[in-house]
This record gives C-alpha cells, sequence and structure tokens, in this order.
C-alpha cells in the first residue's frame, strides 16, 4: 500500500488550533515578557509540514467561529493547507490553544481544550468528501478520543479504503482527551488494525498494548500486513514492514525544544513515500525533518521547506 501514497497529496484529519510561544527563547512561561503567536495542532502542523515539503495537503477538522478560528484559517491560507474541507460552528465550541515554552528541559506545555471545536466534528461532515482524488488519509488520534469526531474518524478510515486509498494513523495518545487509559486501548487499537501505516511512539504502543508490552504489538500488526514505525525518542525509531524490520536513528543536533518533532516527522515519511522513497529512506527523510524543527522556535514555522531538508541532509552523515 505504501506505493498507492501518489500522488502526493493528503487529506489530514485532526486539530488545528492556536499556539503561544513564550518569549524569550530559553525563559520560562511565568517569566515570559511577551508570547509569540503560530499556527498549531497536530494535524494542521502535518498538512502544513506536507506543503512545504513539496506536497499537497488539506485539513479535515472543525475550528469556532471566532476570531481564534479565524487566526487558524488565515495561517492555513497562508501555508498553502487546502481548507475545503474544514467547518466553523458557532456556540460555546472553541479552537484549541497551547501556550509552549521554548525549552529542552522541563519544557512547560498548557493546553486549554475544554469544548474543542475539533471534537464536533461529525460523520456528516466526512460523508461527502472524495476520497478516491487524495493519495492517502492521515488521522491523527486525538480525534478518537470522544464522540462525534470518533465515528467521524472511523468513517473517514473506512471510506478511504473502500476507495483503495492507504490510510495512515498517527497515534497521537494525549491522556487527558480520553475518558480512561483502557478506552484509549480498545479504540487506539481498532483503528491501527484498520490502517495500513502505523506511526506512534513507544509510549502510545504500549497504551495500545495495555501496559509494557507496545513493541511487541508493533510486531503483531506488521505480521498482519501493516507497515508499523515505533518511535523511540532519542534512541530513534524501529520500522517493519514486508517480514523485516530495520533501526533508524536520530540525526544529531542541539535542539531548543522538543515539541513539533513528531509533526514533522510524519510529514517527512509520507511525502518521502509519494516522492518514490523506500520505507527505509523515507523514515531517514522524517529524522532530518525532526531534527530541523527541534532546533527552531514553533511547530509548523519551524517545520522545514523541501530545499532545506535537501540541504540538512546533504550537510549530515545519514544516522549509521
Amino acid at each position: 500500500m505504501r506505493d498507492g501514497l501518489r500522488p502526493n497529496n493528503f487529506l489530514v484529519l485532526g486539530r488545528a488550533g492556536l499556539d503561544l510561544y513564550a518569549d524569550p527563547p530559553g525563559c520560562h512561561m511565568e517569566e515570559a515578557t511577551r508570547f509569540t503567536s503560530a499556527l498549531g495542532g497536530s494535524g494542521a502542523n502535518i498538512a502544513a509540514g506536507i506543503v512545504k515539503l513539496g506536497g499537497a495537503a488539506a485539513l479535515l477538522t472543525t475550528v469556532s467561529d471566532d476570531a481564534v478560528g479565524r487566526f487558524v484559517l488565515r495561517e492555513l491560507d497562508r501555508y498553502g493547507v487546502n481548507r475545503a474541507h474544514i467547518r466553523m460552528v458557532k456556540g460555546e465550541a472553541r479552537t484549541s490553544l497551547a501556550v509552549v515554552e521554548t525549552r529542552n528541559e522541563d519544557c512547560q506545555s498548557v493546553i486549554y481544550r475544554n469544548g474543542a471545536a475539533d471534537f464536533t466534528l461529525a460523520p456528516e461532515n466526512v460523508a461527502s468528501i472524495p476520497f478516491e482524488t487524495f493519495g492517502a488519509l492521515i488521522v491523527t488520534g486525538t480525534a478518537l478520543a470522544v464522540e462525534p469526531s470518533r465515528a467521524a474518524a472511523l468513517l473517514a478510515m473506512a471510506s478511504a479504503r473502500a476507495a483503495h486509498v492507504p490510510v495512515i494513523l498517527d497515534v497521537d495518545y494525549r491522556p487527558y482527551s480520553w475518558a480512561s487509559a483502557a478506552e484509549a486501548e480498545r479504540t487506539c487499537r481498532d483503528a491501527a488494525e484498520r490502517a495500513d501505516i502505523v506511526i506512534g511512539n513507544d509510549l502510545e504502543f504500549d497504551v495500545m498494548a495495555g501496559g509494557a508490552g507496545g513493541r511487541d504489538l508493533a510486531g503483531r500488526l506488521a505480521a498482519h500486513g501493516t507497515t508499523v514505525v515505533y518511535k523511540m525518542g532519542e534512541k530513534g525509531s524501529v520500522s517493519f514492514a514486508d517480514g523485516q524490520s530495520f533501526e533508524t536513528p536520530v540525526f544529531a543536533v542541539t535542539a531548543l525544544k522538543p515539541t513539533g518533532a513528531g509533526d514533522a516527522f510524519m510529514a517527512g515519511v509520507v511525502t518521502g513515500l509519494a516522492e518514490g522513497l523506500g520505507l527505509a529512506a523515507a523514515v531517514s527523510r522524517g529524522a532530518a525533518a525532526a531534527a530541523i524543527t527541534v532546533t527552531r522556535v514553533g511547530c509548523a514555522p519551524a517545520s522545514p521547506t523541501a530545499a532545506e531538508l535537501a540541504a540538512f541532509m546533504l550537510r549530515h552523515q545519514p544516522p549509521a
């Protein structure tokens, strides 16, 4: 199914929001003298990262019909993300807000998601989407946490597969969004079994395994034909596909902060696959995109362009 990612055109289902970064970089949030704004939310960050790397991306989400929602739409336009499938909602639902530090140690993030607008995404918002026009559907797992967005995400996965469009799951487990770890285990594991490609970190796979044993679960998913990328932070990643596995170390950089790496990694991997790279080269490309992103302020603003990524990979020896 990895070959089916062509054309380099993705539909990303997931949240979009406003990020506020404590300034100057390195300061604690409570000591900041000002905050800088940026596009945020894993779905929006992945979509922006794909476009910056030369692909095309449309975002499927819901934002509040207010100034913050309009800020998000303006930023998506600035990055070149297609927002034809974004709905604005009135009422008490609010677009997510994250207040974040640019620090590599003890980095604080304060997330405001009470009554999150993206959780109002409903199956009827999905039913008319022409999935066959996309190279792949990327689902971020936060959308699975509550209804009606859970039903909308599962319907999108089923509709994409019915249209012979590969489904990619970014596990994206955020415990504060879930009623319980047990519910997250059942729901995320079910979604992983419906996906063609699953990307997540070791803690997220442990959640899906119901405790320690996430790496074994990754191997079992792969044994049933799923391509799996199991991320381990500074230890790199292990990828499972076609009955084989391989490790990919991280690129050594001096990081400003840890945030944004996972979204940039996803953008690097999927655009690499869409451009015809093998899985090993695509995962290395994702690792390079993540390495660049952690050296800069922000998430979407920090993710590299195609030219920046190519130059970085020329300057740095491939991980060995």
